[in-house]
């Protein structure tokens, strides 16, 4: 049986017609060798037809399991324009055989119109809806080309998206800025519909002493700094605590949180399912829009090459031992990090945010003290859950007893 694996894949590349100042792959357009007048002024390219078809043929073939899911994100995937998904579902429905496809669009929302979300109900896309919360919040990082504001081009995406019931999911970016207001934020995406939500830590470098700095390359030995963007590890603790204590009280079994579900897996002696909180990773890749496939959406670097779809041999290029040793060199955590009580839930979290030197060469995790905050805070109500669990209960059933969980707690903490 062949190894499974995910490769998402990049339409349109670094394009996009947002500017986000905190995006890491608009800095992508420097690998094809654009120079500084041309930027901003080039015509949209995707993914040619020969390419798309290649994908979704040697992708569908290269999985055994019968479901078959396929992302699109970017840039902005939506830019590709309407017919060249619909060209990707005729080639879905063309090499499928007896496989259920599944689809997926990550999308800041802009383009969605009446068009593009009949043709997303029609097929039974799953959206997953760019927004890091209310309109003061969101439009800090997140303008239009041009400087311009997004969130009521995004909110008229949300209303048109229930409309035709498309179904949706949001990814909220957690920056220097909104992590100040958890509650503010949870409560907003709850009032516009969502139901499935993923609250994304920025953790960027940059050169230091640069005139125009860039990010840059995780491993690079140049001389780095964070960015002002960038989440300061132990707020971003206190805001996933402040979430989940209005979760814990009023949502469990409502609304899901990405990084409570993966807790959850993990004090039910499952590993997560999300790349970052497992033990290894390198089974999700992505593929550019010319093609190539890299090891991870935060490692498209030429050094991080494995090939290219026409090859036509896509599940060789995507086991081959380069990106078995990148998925496995995320074990190699230091003793610090071994010996930590929560190892089981974030297993060092991503390589790449992974920026500060431990005393034994290792690196540990810049947000490090915000996960101890978060499952120190999540440990007593995940013991409940995963005992509802085992015992065919609903872990919902903490909201009857999380009061006095949270009481027993601070009495705990004014002991000491």
């Amino acid at each position: 049986m062949k190894k499974p694996f995910h490769l998402m894949a990049k339409p349109t590349s670094y394009q996009c017609n947002l500017d986000c100042d905190y995006c890491f792959y608009l800095e992508k357009e420097r690998f094809f060798n654009k120079k500084a007048e041309d930027r901003g002024k080039e015509k949209i390219t995707h993914m040619s037809d020969e390419v798309l078809k290649s994908y979704v043929k040697h992708y569908i073939a290269g999985q055994d399991s019968p479901i078959v899911e396929f992302a699109w994100q970017g840039g902005e995937p939506t830019l590709a324009g309407l017919d060249f998904f619909e060209r990707a579902i005729k080639y879905q429905n063309e090499f499928a055989g007896k496989k259920e496809i599944v689809n997926c669009l990550q999308t800041n929302g802009v383009l969605l119109d009446d068009n593009w979300c009949t043709f997303l109900k029609k097929h039974n896309f799953l959206v997953g809806l760019s927004i890091d919360g209310p309109e003061e919040l969101h439009d800090i990082y997140r303008p239009l080309k041009g400087d311009k504001p997004s969130f009521k081009k995004v909110m008229r995406a949300i209303e048109t998206m229930k409309k035709h019931g498309v179904k949706f999911n949001t990814l909220t970016v957690i920056n220097n800025v909104n992590v100040e207001h958890p509650v503010k934020v949870y409560n907003f995406l709850k009032s516009i519909g969502s139901e499935f939500m993923q609250f994304i830590p920025v953790v960027e470098q940059m050169e230091v002493e640069k005139a125009q700095p860039q990010l840059i390359f995780p491993k690079s030995k140049t001389e780095k700094q964070l960015t002002p963007f960038s989440v300061d590890g132990s707020k971003y603790g206190d805001f996933m605590v402040a979430v989940f204590n209005e979760w814990v009280r009023k949502d469990v079994g409502k609304i899901f949180v990405q990084l409570f579900d993966n807790a959850l897996a993990a004090w039910h002696g499952e590993e997560p399912n999300v790349c970052v909180y497992r033990k290894e990773c390198g089974d999700a890749m992505i593929i550019e829009r010319n093609g190539d496939i890299f090891s991870c959406d935060h490692y498209v670097y030429p050094e991080y090459r494995l090939g290219n779809v026409m090859d036509g041999k896509i599940h060789k290029t995507v086991t081959q031992k380069f990106q078995k040793k990148f998925g496995q060199d995320k074990a190699n955590v230091g003793a610090k990090c071994e010996s930590c009580e929560f190892r089981h839930a974030c297993n060092g979290g991503c390589p790449k945010q992974r920026i500060h030197q431990n005393d034994d060469g290792t690196l540990q995790n810049h947000l490090c003290p915000g996960y101890k905050k978060i499952f120190g805070h999540m440990d007593p109500y995940m013991k409940y859950m995963a005992k509802e669990l085992e015992n065919n209960r609903a872990p919902a059933n903490i909201m009857h007893v999380a009061s006095t969980i949270a009481k027993q707690q601070s009495q705990v903490v004014a002991h000491y």
